[in-house]
């Protein structure tokens, strides 16, 4: 690439965002959903989202027009992990893994663009921090940080080849800990 007239030695990498819907007849399912993909029209601004895939629990006519209208692709799952169905048809070379609803917070984008153009290619997985998780969750975050992480969940950035290979990793991922978080909306 050339910037300015001369080469740039950064390659600019851009993620592709997967946002899991469960239950798309929730009540308050699309207003979550909308407000996530909010959020990434942001990234997409910043150069940091290339494309967006919605894999939703159910069919439902609510999520293929807000699909439709945002250009993000629909994928409706019924079993297994959503972020694997999700990579299958994604298009970018890291995966950023949401469920309907999370908000990263401010700095998202700077630490994620940071994270994928320096991330070695033997770092798999990234995880941004995410407070308003149950304790469960958030320890069973702790134990992966030093045990490694079986599987995607929601707040990772995982190449998409790891997502390929199935739901759960050949081999734990070494989990490298991210400064920016994810709210809930």
């Amino acid at each position: 690439m050339v910037y300015g007239g001369a080469e740039s030695s950064m390659r600019a990498l851009m993620l592709s965002a997967v946002t899991y819907l469960a239950d798309p007849a929730h009540p308050d399912a699309i207003d979550r959903l909308a407000d996530t993909l909010g959020v990434l029209v942001s990234g997409v601004a910043g150069g940091l989202i290339g494309d967006a895939v919605i894999v939703s629990g159910h069919a439902s006519e609510a999520v293929a027009a807000v699909a439709e209208a945002t250009g993000a692709t629909l994928v409706v799952h019924g079993g297994g992990s959503p972020y694997t169905a999700g990579a299958a048809v994604a298009r970018r070379d890291w995966i950023l893994c949401l469920e309907a609803g999370d908000v990263p917070a401010e700095g998202w984008i700077r630490t994620l663009d940071r994270f994928v153009g320096t991330a070695r290619p033997e770092t798999g997985l990234g995880r941004l921090r995410r407070p308003a998780a149950g304790w469960r969750t958030r320890l069973v975050g702790r134990i992966e940080t030093l045990t490694g992480a079986p599987r995607a969940r929601a707040g990772d950035v995982v190449r998409r080849e790891a997502l390929r290979n199935g739901p759960a990793f050949p081999a734990r991922l070494t989990v490298r800990p991210l400064i920016a978080r994810i709210d809930r909306a």
